[in-house]
């Protein structure tokens, strides 16, 4: 496939077919995926293939504890757990999350179906083999994240030139110490994601994405945007 239409196609997927994937297909795609970009070289990433019913039913459970409040606070007009926002309407929104679990289990979708996906892979990062430039900031961090969600990334793309659709996913960060005992992850390491692969029921046509002059400026932040 094309790499630039592969990088315009690879859309987020959370409906699949029945149609089991082959181990030998995801070797590939995380044979691929391991070429990603990442500080020094140091590939600080790790990767569960999740397979056993009762990890997977568990990492469900704790994605919908997440999920719920997540659409609550959607619904409330709010970036869901944004660094910089109001604490206090947060809270007020996420009192919704209980009506959003008897929605969903009203009408099961991706969230409440997480266990059954044809692949679940976890991404997990060593802390001691990420350079944290921003470690010590007063401020939110993330620049660690830069040597491990390429190769999530590198897992969809490569999972795309394989028929495959797939999404990545944070919530069951939220959930961190649950989620690593449940995957028997050492001290030193954080779950970083979970990204769930199969066959597609429809594979997304047009993706919607701002205009390169709707993010990137010239100079400075404040500067005139940037165009051709």
């Amino acid at each position: 496939m094309d790499l630039l239409e592969a990088l315009r196609t690879t859309g987020a997927v959370r409906e699949f077919t029945d149609e089991p994937v082959d181990d030998g297909v995801v070797h590939r795609v995380l044979d691929a995926a391991r070429f990603a970009p990442n500080g020094g070289n140091r590939q600080a990433w790790r990767v569960a293939v999740v397979k056993d019913g009762a990890a997977r039913a568990q990492l469900r459970d704790l994605y919908l504890e997440n999920w719920y409040e997540y659409l609550a606070q959607s619904a409330a007009g709010l970036t869901p757990w944004a660094a910089v926002t109001d604490r206090q309407a947060e809270e007020a929104a996420r009192l919704a999350a209980p009506a959003m679990a008897e929605a969903g289990r009203a009408s099961p979708g991706f969230a409440e179906r997480l266990d059954k996906v044809p692949v679940m892979l976890v991404v997990v990062a060593d802390l001691t083999r990420l350079a944290c430039v921003d470690r010590d900031a007063d401020h939110y961090t993330l620049v660690g994240g830069a040597s491990i969600y390429p190769m999530a990334w590198s897992i969809l793309l490569a999972a795309r030139a394989e028929g495959l659709g797939g999404v990545m996913t944070t919530m069951v960060v939220r959930s961190q110490a649950a989620a690593r005992a449940a995957l028997g992850v050492p001290d030193n390491c954080v779950v970083a994601a979970l990204l769930a692969l199969g066959h597609p029921v429809r594979r997304p046509t047009r993706l919607r994405r701002a205009p390169v002059e709707a993010f990137t400026t010239v100079d400075r932040l404040d500067g005139p945007p940037f165009a051709p």
